[in-house]
């Protein structure tokens, strides 16, 4: 089939009634032309690529079997479910992914009602879902189907097995769809393990299944209470047949599979013979990340989300200029590299994103020393937490949306204790494209009432790399470092590294009109503001704070007693950030300047590049000139 011919029946598919409508011989050609859209859109238009490539047949055979919206399909992250949105009248604006103002990367009800749930983070799938069907049997809605489709990465999370373990405790018809693509959960062994997937998915084998265990239970040989215990011995029967066992039988969860996940009539045939069995159940896929364009089937890291390339070539579009500065990330992971040279007791610690936090930089130099624990955010921060209370010195790097599932373990685990560890809070702020999901802007003001925490970041790489020599030698607290996705502002960012004084700011430049307080990286909004307002003859003083926790009071108070007007800048949300530490210590020590906070609205921020969300929230030099015209 030519790609004009797929491109043809894709063109013709605008909601999943349109998919139903074709034969199961068509589903072949709409697989490849929704590959072909994906690649030929993503190449311009840049988006995680690999994990939507991987799952089109799945995509397709769940709006051809289910009768989607009524039936609901949860997807675990967005990454997976491009196909979904093309499918679901979204294809004429697939364009606009992740621009400002266009569709959004991740699943959401706001912009679909397709899209079941909000799926940004990993692992929440299965419980989201679990509720939704039990949900359905106490509004007597059973003839609903709820389908959730985990990714093998997902399944770390513990979360996901908070699900599982709840699953055959409540009443519900769930089906669990395990997208492997890597771990595995469960070997297939050839011929036999086929024969009993086409013999355990089969409506005659479950019909006559069910026949047996209704006549039993009429006759009072099984019990509701013994339901679980047949179960069991069901699987047991089964591991000692096919010489394997997986642990969602132990969660007594009926499992079918492993399925080839890209062969879209056989998905159809066992989701067909499986959707109306009562309980729930698990159906395990095996697929390929990038399947059907082959850099990404042969490099699946580098092609998660790669940017712009050419779909001709499968060579992906890098920047020319080398002489930039350096990402944030590799700043961390090379700084991180020297500071383990000098002291092995230095490791790293990162849920599931050596890459994009650039720990693949320790992890090359000192493997035994680099430790990834999966998508699992409280573990990293207790199991970082074991490691600080044995004398060693760990960086445990998690992006700041992430974080947020590890609130409890850092008070608990970690604060209580005082124990001497470096959190690095990567993405910190709004991350751009990514959206509404993933924008690191609570994480100031949740940390900053949290005792023996020091909360800092960095105007720049310099600041970087001597908070996390700071870090690694302040022994008596728990060092938090929060920094910005992308480059920063210096092309030579290797400074010896120093000591940056607990607690103490800078002045970076004087003034006499008003004074501008700024915490991190965005304080180089402000440089560009006051150079713009400074041609009008205005004097505007500047001042980094660096330190949130425990703040600058001596600072606070020559600001306090000089100027009537302050403006406070910080890349999070106004509510309990910079601004609300300036404002409560200027009121606790009877200070009455004039003060406007900017920041992050009291709102959930779209999806767009940073300089268009910057100036969304006012964050950004124009902004900042704003503000400082109201004080004229």
């Amino acid at each position: 089939m030519a790609e004009s011919e797929n491109s043809n029946i894709l063109a013709s598919i605008n909601y999943p009634e349109d998919l139903r409508n074709l034969s199961t011989d068509k589903l072949e050609e709409v697989c490849s032309g929704l590959r072909q859209h994906i690649i030929d859109v993503l190449s311009e238009n840049p988006g995680h690529l690999g994990a939507s490539l991987g799952t089109v047949e799945l995509t397709v055979a769940l709006h051809y079997v289910f009768n989607t919206p009524d039936d609901r399909i949860v997807w675990d992250v967005g990454h997976q479910a491009y196909g979904h949105k093309i499918l679901t009248g979204r294809r004429d604006a697939f364009h606009t992914l992740r621009k400002f103002k266009g569709i959004s990367g991740f699943p959401n009800p706001a912009e679909s009602k397709y899209d079941s749930f909000i799926a940004g983070h990993a692992s929440n799938s299965i419980s989201a879902a679990l509720g939704m069907s039990v949900a359905s049997f106490l509004k007597n809605e059973e003839d609903r189907h709820v389908i959730t489709v985990i990714g093998d990465g997902a399944m770390t999370g513990g979360l996901a097995f908070e699900g599982l373990n709840n699953a055959s405790a409540n009443r519900n018809n769930l089906l669990i769809i395990l997208n492997d693509n890597n771990m595995a959960i469960d070997n297939n062994v050839g011929g036999l393990s086929q024969y009993l997937v086409n013999i355990t998915t089969s409506q005659t084998y479950n019909k006559m299944r069910y026949d047996v265990y209704r006549g039993l239970r009429k006759i009072n040989l099984i019990t509701e209470d013994r339901r679980g215990s047949i179960l069991r011995f069901n699987n047991s029967l089964k591991a000692l047949l096919t010489q394997q066992h997986n642990l969602f039988e132990g969660f007594s969860i009926r499992y079918f599979g492993p399925v080839d996940g890209h062969d879209v009539k056989y998905l159809v045939k066992v989701l067909n013979d499986i959707k109306d069995l009562k309980g729930p159940k698990l159906l395990h896929i095996k697929t390929q990340k990038g399947k059907g364009f082959k850099p990404a089937e042969e490099f699946a890291t580098e092609w998660h989300a790669p940017g712009r390339f050419n779909k001709e070539t499968g060579k992906r579009i890098l920047p020319q200029n080398l002489n930039e500065p350096q990402l944030y990330q590799d700043v961390f992971g090379h700084t991180l590299v020297e500071l383990a040279e000098k002291d092995t007791r230095v490791v790293g610690v990162t849920p599931a994103m050596p890459t994009g936090c650039s720990m693949t930089y320790l992890m090359k130099a000192f493997p035994e020393r680099a430790f990834d624990v999966g998508i699992a955010e409280a573990h990293a921060v207790t199991f970082s937490a074991g490691l600080a209370k044995e004398g060693l010195i760990p960086f445990c790097n998690i992006y700041s949306s992430f974080m947020q599932r590890a609130y409890d373990q850092v008070i608990h685990d970690v604060a209580l204790q005082k124990l001497h560890m470096v959190i690095c809070l990567d993405r910190g702020g709004l991350v751009g494209e990514d959206g509404v999901t993933h924008h690191g802007v609570f994480d100031l003001a949740s940390f900053r009432p949290v005792s023996n925490l020091t909360i800092a970041s960095p105007l720049n790489e310099h600041d970087l790399r001597n908070l996390m020599y700071t870090g690694y030698k302040t022994e008596d607290r728990t060092f938090i470092i929060r920094y910005p996705r992308g480059k920063g502002e210096k092309k030579d960012w290797r400074n010896p590294m120093e000591i940056l004084p607990i607690g103490k700011g800078r002045k970076l430049r004087t003034g006499k009109d008003m004074a501008v307080l700024s915490f991190g990286s965005i304080g180089n909004e402000a440089i560009k503001a006051i150079n713009e307002v400074e041609k009008e003859g205005l004097s505007v003083a500047h001042y980094d704070m660096i330190y949130l926790k425990p703040i600058d009071e001596d600072l606070l108070h020559e600001i306090g007693k000089t100027y009537n007007y302050i403006i406070t800048l910080e890349n999070g949300v106004i509510t309990g950030g910079l601004g609300s530490a300036v404002l409560e210590f200027m009121a606790d020590h009877g200070y009455t300047p004039r003060i406007k906070r900017l920041g992050v609205p009291d709102m959930f921020i779209e999806h767009g590049s940073i300089p268009e969300l910057y100036r969304l929230c006012g964050m950004d030099a124009e902004g900042i000139i704003r503000a400082i015209h109201t004080f004229k």
